[in-house]
């Protein structure tokens, strides 16, 4: 019993070691040789597709932020939705093969017609603001879900704060 035990530690430990090392296989890469990842950006530490990609769609929503927030029955963006936008402006004018819909959302209190109509001006002021930055409006579209795609439930305003938003989703990548 006690020598299965340390064989089971010994091998845990083994296969920790192997993932602490980004470099483990060496400058060219086990996988390939010396030519493979050129271009792709293994070599300089940035992973096609992953958040560190500055055209990725991960680091879209990671690094620049795919939300803005709202105040309460507010459609009006705040100095932090407006620095948000910015760089998401920033993102899809380099960004070309992008589209984006803009989803409006709004918390539960209210009816439900209300708030798809809140959750509309707030998509909207959020397309008119990224169109104010140079992003070409046939690229951008809106929808509103009002109340009904909540981030979270609960009745506490902690959670409606984070349910009144506006929210751009990519979509493409590959408009041509």
């Amino acid at each position: 019993m006690k020598s299965i035990l340390t064989s089971t530690i010994l091998i845990a430990t083994l296969a920790l070691s192997a993932c602490t090392n980004p470099d483990r296989f060496g400058s060219g890469g086990a996988a390939g040789g010396a030519g493979a990842g050129a271009g792709t950006g293994v070599n300089s530490g940035v992973i096609p597709g992953s958040a560190n990609d500055p055209t990725s769609t991960a680091y879209f929503q990671q690094a620049i932020g795919d939300r803005v927030l709202f105040e309460n029955d507010q459609s009006s963006l705040t100095a932090v939705g407006q620095a948000t936008l910015d760089g998401q402006a920033q993102w899809l004018m380099t960004n070309a093969d992008y589209q984006a819909v803009i989803e409006g959302h709004a918390d539960e209190k209210g009816t439900r017609e209300y708030n798809l109509a809140l959750g509309a001006r707030r998509a909207n002021a959020a397309r008119e603001y990224l169109i104010s930055k140079g992003v070409a409006p046939s690229r951008l579209r809106v929808v509103s879900y009002g109340k009904e795609r909540p981030i979270e439930i609960c009745s506490v305003e902690a959670c409606y704060a984070k349910n009144r938003r506006a929210v751009t989703v990519l979509a493409g990548g590959l408009t041509s």
